[in-house]
């Protein structure tokens, strides 16, 4: 079960270690990050101090199986509007002709809190946040195998019209080229393997690379995971995505 950030979160009712982390991670569309994201949701969320979903505010229609308030909130352009007046977004941005943004008093509050708050954002939201939080930020971007398999799962993809996949392919290479803006790269070849990268990634950045005693996950494996991951050649994938190679 996933735990969104809102306004009224709040775990502030002791002393915590430390800082909660935003985990912020982006892919093209397709890529795989939402299977990713709720897949360390999953594990997590009701771990201490606990890791929670910040659930985006869109004026995009919402699609079936969708929940308001958990996936995301959905408004209308002219409230959009209105919490931009108001100063209440920490970033916005038109995606896909539509308005996307996160609201920063419940993400600064959990962080207060000592909780980490993951982040499913384009890259355009992934330098605001960075920008607005940056010692509390972890990067990730989630890469495809190859364009072809990119392009194919889209066009399998039941829930959108022909051309607004084809938008989604054209945003695709264009969000590619910003990998080089994230701290960590995971090539998304293989989920089982992309997930055990991105869950070494977030539990060595919340505990450290030493075993402790006081921490059940063996930091010292998941650290090596992690070096591994970079020793990789992703970066050199990437570079071959977006013909810089």
């Amino acid at each position: 079960m996933m735990h969104p950030v809102t306004a009224s979160s709040d775990a502030s009712r002791g002393p915590v270690p430390q800082r909660g982390t935003l985990i912020i991670v982006s892919s093209p569309s397709g890529a795989g990050k939402t299977t990713l994201t709720r897949r360390l949701l999953e594990e997590f969320a009701a771990a201490t101090p606990g890791l929670a979903f910040s659930v985006s505010y869109t004026t995009r229609p919402q699609r079936p199986g969708e929940v308001d308030g958990r996936d995301y909130h959905f408004i209308t352009p002219a409230e959009f509007e209105h919490m931009i007046e108001r100063g209440e977004f920490a970033e916005h941005a038109f995606v896909h002709g539509n308005r996307y943004g996160t609201a920063q008093a419940p993400i600064e509050a959990a962080l207060t809190a000592g909780r980490d708050v993951i982040f499913d954002v384009d890259w355009q939201g992934a330098s605001a946040l960075a920008a607005r939080w940056p010692n509390d930020s972890l990067k990730i971007f989630i890469l495809p195998p190859d364009l072809d398999i990119l392009a194919s799962r889209l066009r399998t993809r039941a829930t959108d019209a022909p051309e607004v996949i084809e938008r989604r392919l054209r945003k695709a290479i264009e969000e590619l080229g910003h990998f080089d803006e994230y701290q960590h790269l995971i090539v998304n070849d293989d989920l089982n393997r992309a997930y055990s990268v991105l869950r070494a990634v977030y539990l060595t950045r919340r505990f450290g690379s030493a075993d402790r005693p006081d921490v059940a996950h063996r930091l010292g494996e998941l650290a090596a995971v992690v070096e591994g991951n970079r020793g990789s050649g992703a970066e050199a994938h990437a570079r071959r995505l977006v013909g810089r190679a």
